[in-house]
């Protein structure tokens, strides 16, 4: 079921920013430690950003779309209630409807290209956003989906959320503290799949709770590589769809070194469990 936009347009010549009467159901939520959070509705942020129709190339979709959107440095700014250059040395966590968390560097999102959309351009109609379903789940995207429209802002260095519900400021030190391999060198094979996992895998599947729940946690009660074979495990990360219908994508950028090196980092993770919800 869409959810539901009620647009009042107001045109102004020589401009593409509009003014919108939103539904209130439609909102986005910004959270920061240490402070209360803040949930903004669509009409009241689409009243502080230069609203405009972006086209691009859309990973997802995997054809050209359009969407009506908002430049993401100015959404971030006025959700936060400072400027996005002050988003450098933080890290900004995207966390949709399904349980999908993914992490992003803040010097990353004041970066001329990144937009916040809020309606499928080429299918709205009247109040319906028109948001065409995504992915091989044939989601809907909505509310919220962050795109970039750069040559070189592909999705996988940059954020590209859909189901955005709710984006939260942490300092570097104060993210997922238990996911770090910390007995094994920088320079291992174990810290160097730890790498990989930070950047390919923590938005849908958590270590000791940690990370994204759109997948199992792969550390706790018991870690994956204690009841899978490594192999096992290298060819469903390479290929999910050769084991099973699921919405896990392949990864078939990875190398053999990299599958390695994700072995390495889940053997020294199982030394390391921390399980909040654990009773003694």
């Amino acid at each position: 079921m869409h959810l539901r936009l009620l647009l009042a347009l107001f045109f102004v010549a020589g401009t593409d920013s509009n003014a919108f009467a939103g539904d209130a159901a439609v909102t986005l939520r910004f959270m920061r430690d240490g402070q209360a959070p803040r949930t903004i509705d669509l009409a009241t942020l689409t009243a502080h950003c230069a609203v405009t129709t972006v086209a691009l190339d859309d990973p997802h979709y995997l054809t050209r779309k359009s969407f009506r959107a908002c430049p993401l440095g100015e959404v971030l700014a006025f959700g936060f209630g400072e400027s996005v250059a002050a988003l450098r040395g933080q890290i900004v966590v995207f966390r949709a409807r399904d349980g999908y968390a993914k992490p992003a560097d803040g010097a990353l999102l004041g970066e001329p290209g990144g937009f916040l959309a809020f309606a499928d351009a080429d299918h709205m109609h009247g109040d319906d956003p028109g948001w065409q379903p995504i992915a091989r789940t044939r989601t809907d995207p909505g509310p919220f989906y962050l795109v970039w429209t750069g040559p070189q802002q592909d999705s996988t260095r940059y954020p590209w959320p859909y189901q955005l519900t709710e984006i939260e400021i942490t300092p570097p030190e104060g993210f997922y503290p238990h996911i770090a391999p910390i007995t094994a060198a920088p320079d291992s094979p174990a810290y160097a799949g730890y790498v990989i996992f930070k950047s390919q895998c923590i938005a849908c599947h958590a270590i000791n709770s940690e990370g994204g729940t759109v997948g199992p946690d792969l550390n706790i009660p018991q870690s994956i590589v204690e009841y899978r074979p490594a192999d096992q495990i290298k060819a469903y990360v390479h290929n999910p769809l050769t084991f099973r219908y699921t919405s896990m994508p392949p990864n078939s950028q990875l190398s053999d070194r990299q599958l390695d090196d994700l072995i390495a980092y889940f053997n020294a993770m199982k030394t390391l469990k921390y399980d909040p919800h654990r009773r003694p």
